[in-house]
């Protein structure tokens, strides 16, 4: 298998050069527009913002109980676009990075906004980090866009927004009481993702089936070291109704990850080994499928990418989250037609939201008609 794994990655430049080469929905409206608009000066505002978190959020490798983020606003023509990069630490993003990036971002020089192909690869090339603030300057141009268009993103897509699918529910790391509490809270929905990866696995696991009989996702944040171990796991999880195992061991271990998958009776889902869209062919014959998130990929333009790749190659796709206010939760619900799962949760996990979206309604995630990305600024 590793053989064919290395065969595979030497001739899928195609597939990539493909994907990266072919045009992205919003150019179709740009044709005929900008001699009428301009006029007029894309300006990028930006300010720090810190969510705070309803429980302290424990998975394999940290705990905390905030999150700080980035809040942007692009305005064009008395039309202002929101968006939003979070920051959880093990990003290596801070809101000083975040600033220093923004300040460096003129969109001044851009008149037609539906560029957004040429807008986009020339924030993504300022630096070759600062994926969430990339992001946040991503989702605020997708917004403002769909309402220049007056139109929601699925639509521009051509997605059906009947077909979304239900949102796992996030339990993170804690003690039986807290994790049973948790659990309560969590009652409307059909699917609990639970952390693991430290020694209280088992714990954890046999704690959630003493109160419910839901399905279950588990996320081990690399947590395994061993691939026998996750092995005897991944066995021991299939028997009490687990549905998969999202990035089971480091990431780095790529030979190891790709043996599990092989052997793995529960699909494994790579999540901090996919960051970006040439990511995705790395993670073929690696992972049964891949983790898109906003704040990973740049945006809504490159998670596109990414979800038609994987598709392309049979892989199962999830759409997962940070702790986000509903801007950066709305925005990746535009995606949500096309996957198998999804976690966008975010919104939920914190109790200090300043924007109303995309809703859960009895667990499941549902979209407005709203234009751009759903959102009203509370």
């Amino acid at each position: 298998m590793q053989q064919n794994r290395r065969n595979f990655l030497k001739t899928s430049g195609l597939a990539l050069g493909t994907v990266l080469g072919s045009s992205f929905p919003a150019n179709i409206f740009s044709r005929g527009i900008s001699n009428t608009m301009k006029s007029s000066k894309l300006q990028l505002r930006f300010r720090p913002y810190t969510l705070e978190l309803k429980h302290v959020f424990t998975i394999a490798t940290s705990s905390r109980s905030t999150t700080p983020v980035m809040l942007t606003e692009i305005e064009y023509d008395g039309i202002t676009g929101y968006g939003e990069a979070s920051m959880p630490p093990y990003l290596g993003e801070t809101q000083d990075t975040a600033a220093a990036f923004l300040a460096k971002v003129n969109l001044s020089q851009f008149e037609n906004p539906f560029e957004l192909e040429n807008i986009l690869n020339y924030v993504d090339a300022i630096d070759v980090k600062n994926q969430a603030a990339k992001a946040s300057v991503d989702i605020a141009m997708h917004d403002l866009v769909g309402k220049l268009l007056n139109q929601p993103w699925y639509n521009i897509w051509g997605f059906d927004k009947t077909k979304t699918p239900v949102t796992s529910f996030t339990i993170g790391i804690d003690k039986p009481e807290v994790v049973r509490q948790k659990v309560k809270e969590a009652d409307e929905y059909k699917i609990l993702k639970v952390k693991l990866g430290r020694e209280t696995d088992k714990e954890m696991i046999e704690t959630i089936r003493s109160v419910t009989d839901k399905p279950i996702t588990v996320d081990v944040n690399q947590g395994w070291k061993d691939k026998n171990f996750a092995l005897e796991m991944a066995h021991w999880l299939k028997e009490r109704n687990i549905l998969f195992i999202e990035q089971p061991m480091p990431k780095e271990n790529v030979d190891d990850n790709a043996w599990l998958t092989e052997h793995s009776p529960l699909p494994t889902i790579g999540d901090e080994a996919v960051q970006r869209l040439p990511d995705v062919i790395k993670a073929k014959g690696v992972y049964s499928g891949i983790n898109i998130k906003l704040m990973k990929s740049t945006g809504m333009r490159e998670a596109y990418k990414m979800l038609l790749l994987a598709r392309s190659f049979g892989m199962k796709v999830m759409l997962g989250c940070m702790t986000e206010t509903s801007c950066a939760i709305s925005a990746a619900s535009h995606l949500s037609p096309m996957v198998d799962w999804a976690d966008l949760d975010g919104a939920l996990l914190i109790g200090n939201d300043i924007f109303s979206g995309t809703k859960i309604i009895d667990g499941r995630v549902t979209l407005s008609d709203k234009p751009g990305i759903g959102i009203v600024k509370l």
